[in-house]
C-alpha cells in the first residue's frame, strides 16, 4: 500500500500564528468581537477566536492556506 508522505514545510507562517495568538488572548480578555468591524457579539468560543485570527492574518497577507468551501462564506 502506498503511504502518503508528509509535506515538508509549515502550513502556517509565523505571522499567522502571532495573529491567532493575539485573537485568542483578546478572546480570553473579553474584548474580541465577531462580525465586520467588530459590531457583532462577544466571542466566547476558542475555535471562533482562532478562525478570526486566521482571517485577520489572511487580510494582512500572511502565509495561511485558503479556506475550505465547507468552512462557510464570510
Amino acid at each position: 500500500m502506498a503511504n502518503k508522505k508528509k509535506s515538508s514545510g509549515r502550513k502556517y507562517g509565523e505571522a499567522a500564528s502571532k495573529s491567532v495568538e493575539s485573537a485568542v488572548r483578546r478572546e480570553k480578555k473579553g474584548t474580541l468581537r465577531s462580525g465586520k468591524w467588530g459590531k457583532g457579539g462577544k466571542v466566547t468560543s476558542r475555535k471562533q477566536a482562532i478562525a478570526i485570527g486566521l482571517s485577520e492574518a489572511r487580510k494582512k497577507g500572511a502565509k495561511v492556506p485558503k479556506r475550505n468551501a465547507a468552512e462557510g462564506n464570510a
